[in-house]
């Protein structure tokens, strides 16, 4: 796995655990549930749960490039670019998804995907 898809895919997990730290931690902030479209405070009370939940989702995936990446260097090549892929395969499609169900989020949809694709692409090259 080159080094440039490990860089791509490690910065791709850390925007990842931002987004966990946003839905999950401190969704209840304004500054923060403004970001994702909402209103006001009882429209973030009313998404705060799935928001805890996706957040997690999102930490989850992060966890798996990061520790694709730590395979790689320990070893076990396989198995660490297969975590990478498959983390790397879910955040793209996610950001697919999130513009497909809004066009609206085409910006929010590159910042989730643009470097999981990258990483995907520098492994396949």
């Amino acid at each position: 796995m080159s080094l440039l898809a490990q860089v791509f895919a490690v910065i791709a997990a850390l925007i990842h655990v931002l987004f966990f730290v946003m839905e999950s931690l401190v969704f209840s902030r304004p500054k923060v549930w403004k970001r994702f479209g909402l209103k006001s405070q009882a429209d973030a009370d009313v998404m705060k749960g799935m928001a805890f939940n996706q957040g997690f989702y999102n930490l989850f995936l992060a966890l798996g490039v990061l520790v694709g990446v730590v395979l790689v260097h320990t070893g076990a090549v396989a198995s660490g670019v297969a975590a990478v892929m498959f983390g790397c395969a879910c955040m793209l499609l996610a950001a697919v998804v999130l513009v497909s169900s809004n066009p609206k989020l085409l910006r929010a949809s590159i910042l989730q995907g643009a470097l999981p694709l990258l990483a995907i692409g520098f492994v396949v090259l």
